[in-house]
């Protein structure tokens, strides 16, 4: 038994028996009605997982039926049950929130794949708003902490943009800064929090997958396609869509966005229909997009479509007043998710926080945080619970150290002799070799590759 409870709905006798008989040898529990306006008394009484509906009706037609449902309860599968010759009024339900529809004479065989998958989709439906309701009321947003000048001018930003109609958002900043943290400040402080925030990391995701997951494909577009599927765009619409590291998209990716921008509209691949979409789009990139635009692998009007509201986030070693404050933010996370009650630090590990340059900004910070809260055994976090080499990280070279000769040099060769320095002191491992140029690992593999070294 499936204990799906089904009304159907339908004034000929035959219908009725037909569908009844059917469906409960599925295991269906079925109700029937002869009219629209005993379907909404049911209704009201009962709320069935699914109603079949007969479009003609006699008294209060299908159309009006439909209508009536959906206001009482919008999760209802409703599937209409339409005569040869009516497809004009079986399209008007669907874009009254009908599932589908099947026409008469129907093939049961049919009909019980159809019921089964709107089931499904109502399930999902129900688990998504239960999930979303379910955030709302134990998943506080996550905090941003902000006291220094800097940040504290960033977030006021921030609030102002989140609040306007601004489609297009462009944050830059170096890895690990909170890009999407303001992404999504820019989300839950808008009049679109209630709607869905959709995220996808331009660099993670193949080429020849990008494009699919954005805008969706048709069953059959390409090999691997058995069944369609809604992308981003079209899931997250009136939400917002946050593209991290844009400056890795593909340049013929690149220009379907920029039609998405410009039109609020694209097709799903191997789809011949326009979907118009009402997003807010935040696109986030360490890079230097001018200079990608100079090297050819970034499209100039993208750029300009993006950047009408820049938002810049500073370094972590440019916003010491915040060091400590989100310090103690992660030791209070740290110990709620631990069971510790780690109190604050030693003077010692302070002057650490305070001294250390965090080339991988907050993301190193937090991960540096838990290490400590997870190994320190009492309340007070110490100086030898954090790594090794960034506690014993040397004094930095003067800049009358470094020498010009007469002669003059170029300067890249300079950099690329400090990054094969940085690799042989750190055995190859790209991480370390970063830290000590205080560098981001993304910024150190970008030379890296510029330079012919990975």
């Amino acid at each position: 038994m499936n204990n799906y409870r089904v009304l159907v709905v339908d004034d000929e006798h035959l219908i009725r028996w037909s569908l009844d008989q059917h469906l409960k040898k599925q295991g269906y529990i079925v109700q029937l009605a002869t009219s629209g306006e005993e379907a909404v008394e049911f209704v009201q009484r009962e709320s069935p997982d699914l109603v079949l509906l007969d479009i003609q009706l006699p008294g209060m037609d299908g159309i009006e039926t439909l209508t009536r449902i959906k206001e009482m309860d919008s999760f209802i599968s409703v599937i209409m049950i339409t005569a040869l010759g009516v497809l004009e009024t079986a399209v008007k339900a669907m874009q009254l929130g009908a599932y589908d529809y099947i026409n008469k004479p129907f093939n049961l065989d049919e009909l019980s794949v159809v019921m089964r998958k709107a089931l499904e989709t109502q399930s999902l439906k129900k688990e998504v708003e239960h999930l979303r309701n379910e955030k709302k009321r134990t998943q506080p947003q996550t905090k941003i902490v902000a006291q220094s000048e800097h940040m504290t001018n960033v977030m006021s930003m921030v609030t102002k943009v989140a609040k306007s109609d601004a489609a297009t958002v462009l944050v830059q900043g170096e890895s690990g800064t909170g890009k999407e943290l303001v992404a999504r400040a820019l989300h839950y402080d808008s009049n679109r929090r209630e709607q869905p925030f959709m995220a996808i990391n331009c660099a993670a995701v193949p080429e020849t997958l990008l494009e699919s997951e954005l805008m969706g494909h048709e069953k059959g577009a390409f090999t691997d396609a058995k069944v369609q599927k809604k992308g981003l765009f079209e899931m997250a619409n009136r939400g917002t869509v946050f593209l991290d590291e844009i400056g890795d998209m593909p340049m013929g990716t690149q220009a379907k966005l920029l039609r998405v921008l410009e039109e609020r509209s694209f097709r799903r691949i191997g789809g011949t229909k326009d979907i118009h979409v009402d997003i807010r789009i935040v696109a986030a990139t360490n890079k230097e997009l001018l200079k990608a635009i100079e090297d050819g692998v970034f499209r100039k009007d993208l750029y300009y479509r993006i950047q009408v509201i820049p938002i810049y986030l500073p370094p972590l070693r440019e916003r010491g007043d915040d060091i400590l404050p989100l310090a103690y933010h992660f030791v209070n996370y740290f110990n709620r998710e631990f069971g510790k009650d780690v109190k604050g630090f030693s003077r010692a590990a302070e002057k650490y926080l305070l001294d250390y340059s965090w080339p991988g900004n907050i993301r190193e910070l937090r991960n540096v945080i838990e290490r400590a809260v997870i190994l320190e055994s009492g309340d007070i976090l110490k100086l030898e619970m954090f790594p090794c080499e960034a506690a014993n990280q040397p004094e930095e070279t003067p800049c009358d150290g470094i020498r010009i000769p007469p002669e003059g040099i170029d300067i890249e060769v300079v950099e690329k002799e400090l990054i094969q320095q940085a690799l042989t002191m750190s055995s190859g491992n790209q991480s370390q070799a970063a830290r000590k140029l205080h560098l981001g690992i993304d910024a150190f593999r970008y030379r890296m590759k510029k330079f012919g070294l990975l």
